[in-house]
């Protein structure tokens, strides 16, 4: 019997080797990185094809979305951006007004937003900046457009605005946005709907994380305990 169970062990460890198993520990708070988001006027925001944060304001007044979020690379960062327009007219405050959009985003291993991000207008209008008779157009939103391995090549560069044409409020100023732009499309006032892509492939701040990738589909290692405060 002993022998037997000897045998099934080194199977075990011999297959584990094998197939290149490596258990991973549990991550902590410290592993995470924070993720800073402010949009003209509200988003939804995927990491990896998960849905990560929602906007908690839908229009006014304007607010920053701060999280703790466990990055993994490659990272697929993808966004939808809406501004806060009347999907019939394209207008705002009771179809008096046009309005405009606006999103930024940092996160703690210096991802930014900037041109280099993707992004396909969904929701435009109104047409010919008409506010007497205003129409407005829609694309179908597409399918998995929020996933890793969405083929985004027929998909444009982002538009880069500055400070000063978004006029972000507070409390946008209270927040690290050092390094980001704010992105749109080429037209922030009449494009109301706007989805945003970008494939980070390494952390830009050149730190070497833990990959905790798959990691509800194995059993963790408990690690070492951190001692308890006195």
């Amino acid at each position: 019997m002993k022998i037997l169970q000897f045998l099934l062990f080194v199977f075990v460890a011999s297959f584990g080797v094998l197939a290149g198993a490596e258990q991973i520990r549990k991550p902590r708070i410290t592993d995470t990185i924070k993720a800073n988001i402010y949009a003209d006027n509200s988003f939804k925001l995927y990491i990896n094809g998960t849905l990560i944060a929602v906007d908690s304001i839908a229009f006014m007044p304007h607010n920053v979305i701060s999280v703790d979020i466990l990055p993994s690379y490659p990272m697929t960062i993808a966004v939808m951006a809406m501004d806060n327009a009347d999907p019939v007219t394209g207008l705002e405050y009771g179809n008096t007004s046009i309005g405009d959009g606006g999103f930024i985003l940092k996160l703690g291993d210096g991802t930014v937003t900037n041109s280099r991000w993707k992004v396909k207008k969904i929701s435009w209008g109104p047409i010919d900046r008409d506010i007497k008779k205003p129409r407005t157009k829609h694309m179908t939103v597409p399918e998995k457009w929020f996933t890793s391995n969405f083929d985004d090549r027929g998909w444009v560069q982002a538009t880069e605005f500055t400070q000063q044409h978004v006029r972000p409020k507070a409390p946008f100023f209270d927040y690290d946005f050092k390094g980001a732009s704010f992105i749109w499309s080429d037209d922030l006032e009449l494009d109301n709907i706007v989805l945003f892509r970008r494939k980070i492939t390494k952390a830009p701040d050149g730190l070497d994380r833990p990959n905790f990738t798959g990691l509800s589909d194995q059993v963790p290692s408990k690690g070492k305990r951190q001692k308890k405060r006195k």
